[in-house]
């Protein structure tokens, strides 16, 4: 009875990691995506955030992210970066605050 749980588990684990691991190719940049100045925040998105949210923004596991900017401001996006949310992950032990806040800045420029 446990294999069979613990098998479900791993399965399950399999199929969520394939989903994140698709198209990370640069060229799939989508017309609304607006590139950071700054090259250390997209190895920044790129190390945390593109296995869920894409490198185009347009989301898999985690939310379309490409017109962010025109739904939530700066601070709230801080916000949800440091604290998680509707099962996004709290950054706020990861990341330091610098890195949240060029996060969310560059995030708030796609509208």
């Amino acid at each position: 009875m446990k294999e069979k749980g613990f098998l479900l588990i791993m399965m399950l684990i399999s199929l969520a990691l394939t989903a994140c691991s698709r198209e990370t190719d640069d060229s799939a940049i989508h017309s609304n995506y607006t590139a950071p100045e700054d090259a250390s925040v997209m190895t920044l998105y790129k190390k945390q955030c593109l296995s869920c949210h894409a490198v185009d923004l347009r989301g898999r596991v985690g939310p379309n992210l490409q017109k962010v900017g025109a739904r939530l401001n700066e601070q709230q996006l801080v916000e949800f970066v440091q604290n998680g949310a509707r099962g996004m992950p709290a950054f706020k032990k990861i990341l330091t605050s610098g890195e949240i806040e060029s996060l969310a800045q560059w995030l708030a420029t796609n509208k």
